[in-house]
């Protein structure tokens, strides 16, 4: 069970947070669109700290599980904490994946594939416009207003 309010945002904070972004972060996370391959901002991010969900703060994943896929875009084994994260089944495009998003803001993320590393076997493959990154030693992000329970992203490990 997780230390964080998975309870969605308001209606305020989504409008109040939708008409802050950008329109590629718009498709993206609203729509359930895709980046294109090997541009996002994350794909080559090797610093240590905790990525975010964009839309509304919620730790997703840590970046000691970051992997390098060679799929272009940035790729985790595990998340921050399953409870964050919400499957759903995709079959857009002829295709059947499973999608994943903010378990606190139904934000879409990306996907995830039966074909990464141990120990999970798990690919979580994410659009770097989904999400935020906070370096060890800051502040986690309280978008919503709610108090972050572990404070840095350090302390959140």
């Amino acid at each position: 069970m997780t230390i964080f309010d998975l309870a969605p945002p308001s209606d305020e904070q989504r409008r109040n947070i939708t008409a802050g972004l950008a329109a590629d972060e718009r498709r993206v996370l609203l729509e359930h669109g895709t980046e294109a391959a090997f541009c996002g901002v994350f794909l080559d991010n090797h610093k240590d700290g905790v990525y975010t969900c964009r839309f509304c703060g919620l730790p997703l994943f840590r970046s000691s599980a970051k992997f390098d896929s060679g799929t272009g875009w940035p790729s985790f084994f595990q998340p921050y904490d399953e409870a964050h994260i919400r499957s759903i089944r995709d079959t857009s495009y002829g295709m059947i994946r499973v999608e994943e998003v903010c378990a606190r803001c139904g934000s879409h993320l990306g996907h995830i594939f039966p074909d990464g590393p141990p120990p999970t076997g798990n690919r979580h493959c994410l659009n770097s416009v989904s999400l935020g990154f906070v370096e060890d030693g800051d502040a986690l992000p309280d978008v919503l207003g709610r108090g972050a329970p572990e404070g840095t992203a350090d302390s959140a490990r």
